[in-house]
């Protein structure tokens, strides 16, 4: 049997790190966004018994530690099923380490995947608990939509969402980001105000301008890429109503409601970025597109 996925990817409306746990990770308040931005998963079963992974993008692991191959075996693990055969096929579109969540949202599609290739029925619920022991944006990439995120961001409350908007995103081709070292310049901020919370205030008041004069990010904040800086400044000069790094980076997204504007920011950016994409917001996390 083959089932295919579609995972999307997420940008990050807000995002607040609000101090390290006694565990060492640290407390999240975000507003997480899934976008029409995919890459696409197929999951085939075989005789094997072993877990294979296969990708187009260079630079993916092709082994164990894949987050594919954990998802995979964490799903057996949590059905008590022997390990069977399995070939992930990731053909990718969203790029890595970019703070768009692509390696979590491929995750999250292969927990939703093998639900459907061994009949295994498991609720929402259950393959939220799945995906939290893979990664802490997992759980979001299963549900997608628009959601407040706190705790380590896998606590998830929905709330309303961003529609009626073109989003365009832009990954500079020379920066990215490792999450550890961003995490180490962001605890070195000094405290503010949770940017999060307005965000969710402006998403219940439906008002473009609130939200668009909301889109924060701590990342943004600590790291200070210069990239980052000259794409936005591009976005902003093209009447984005507003723009912002996405996770810890380095993607930056900027959010139009004049498709004519969004479609000539897109271009202006795709001729010195190739990375660079026109989506909409997505209410839908991973989803099934076919079986057989």
């Amino acid at each position: 049997m083959k089932v295919k996925l579609k995972a999307p990817a997420k940008i990050n409306l807000s995002l607040d790190v609000r101090g390290k746990r006694p565990d060492g990770y640290h407390e999240l308040a975000t507003v997480m966004q899934t976008v029409s931005l995919y890459d696409e998963i197929t999951l085939t079963d075989n005789d094997s018994g072993k877990v294979t992974v296969s990708c187009n993008c260079e630079g993916v692991p092709c082994d164990d530690t894949n987050i594919c191959v954990k998802a995979a075996y964490r799903f057996f693990d949590y059905c008590r099923l022997p390990v069977s055969g399995v070939h992930i096929d990731i053909d990718k579109t969203i790029p890595t380490q970019a703070g768009l969540a692509g390696g979590s949202a491929d995750g999250a599609a292969v927990i939703v995947g093998l639900n459907v290739l061994f009949n295994t029925r498991l609720s929402p619920k259950e393959m939220l608990d799945i995906g939290e022991k893979v990664g802490a944006d997992v759980p979001f990439c299963i549900e997608g939509g628009t959601r407040l995120c706190t705790g380590i961001g896998a606590t998830m409350k929905k709330v309303p969402s961003l529609h009626g908007v073109q989003i365009v995103i832009c990954k500079p081709a020379s920066v990215s980001v490792s999450t550890a070292e961003a995490y180490q310049k962001v605890d070195s901020l000094a405290p503010h105000p949770c940017y999060t919370d307005e965000m969710v205030k402006a998403l219940y008041s439906r008002d473009m301008f609130m939200i668009t004069s909301t889109i924060f990010n701590d990342f943004e904040l600590a790291l200070q890429i210069p990239e980052v800086a000259a794409i936005k400044k591009i976005m902003l000069d093209a009447k984005a109503h507003g723009a912002g790094m996405s996770g810890s980076g380095s993607a930056v997204f900027a959010v139009f409601t004049s498709e004519r504007r969004a479609q000539k920011c897109f271009e202006a950016l795709k001729a010195d970025y190739p990375e660079t994409f026109l989506c909409k917001p997505d209410k839908n996390g991973c989803s099934v597109e076919s079986t057989e």
